[in-house]
């Protein structure tokens, strides 16, 4: 399934960057010349490219956990989740500086709260003096998977398109990181991961992980035998 809908093909927290660097290159144009307003328009042309944000195939995979951001697997690790305060499987992405700034949702679900964690206040999930801001996800089936974006500097502040209370569908735009940053998912334990370290990701298209649910196999099965009689 290609998510496309209205979301404009470059991303609107680039819009005014790049506009103002057009009419500077018209003005530079208009007073000084071709020369001048060149390297103005060329940097508005990396610019448009930096932020683009073209649409992605959303695999078929219900209980699929999807990369967040365009990247690179950089550890997969059990840790001690700080914001649910559970044992969990962390995925650490690098997000590449020349791929799409956009974010996307893991899983689909609830967004059930937000935090933010400003440099140097400390994470039981990292020491690593990054400004973090994470929202939790539960499914419908309260799988819960909690998205970190993580920036070096509180002017880089990543933009989240959802509110608290809201729903969202796996793989759509959730928020958008200027400039890149470093993406972590915390997954429920018994996730079995899909990737290794070193991986590239694209975002809203690879799987990281899958949730299980025995359980509900086993439920199934029951339900099963009990409908034939053994």
């Amino acid at each position: 399934m290609m998510n496309r809908g209205s979301h404009p093909y470059i991303a609107r927290e680039g819009w005014l960057f790049i506009g103002a660097l057009a009419v500077s290159g018209f003005m530079a144009k208009f007073y000084f010349g071709l020369l001048a307003a060149s390297p103005l328009w060329l940097l508005c042309i990396a610019l448009a490219y930096l932020f683009r944000d073209p649409g992605r195939v959303i695999p078929p995979a219900p209980l699929g956990v999807v990369s967040p951001a365009d990247g690179e697997v950089l550890a997969i690790e059990r840790v001690r989740d700080g914001y649910l305060k559970r044992d969990a499987n962390k995925i650490s992405i690098r997000m590449n500086r020349f791929g799409t700034y956009a974010t996307r949702a893991p899983i689909e679900g609830k967004i059930l709260q937000h935090w933010h964690l400003p440099i140097n206040d400390g994470s039981d999930n990292d020491a690593v003096a990054l400004d973090r801001y994470a929202m939790w996800l539960q499914s419908d089936e309260n799988d819960d998977v909690v998205l970190v974006m993580a920036v070096g500097s509180q002017a880089l502040k990543p933009v989240c398109y959802h509110q608290t209370g809201e729903r969202i569908g796996q793989g759509e735009r959730c928020g958008l990181v200027r400039f890149g940053g470093y993406i972590e998912v915390l997954l429920p334990i018994d996730a079995r991961i899909k990737v290794a370290v070193g991986d590239t990701l694209c975002a809203g298209s690879d799987i990281l992980a899958t949730l299980i649910h025995e359980h509900v196999s086993a439920n199934n099965s029951r339900a099963n035998d009990v409908a034939l009689g053994t």
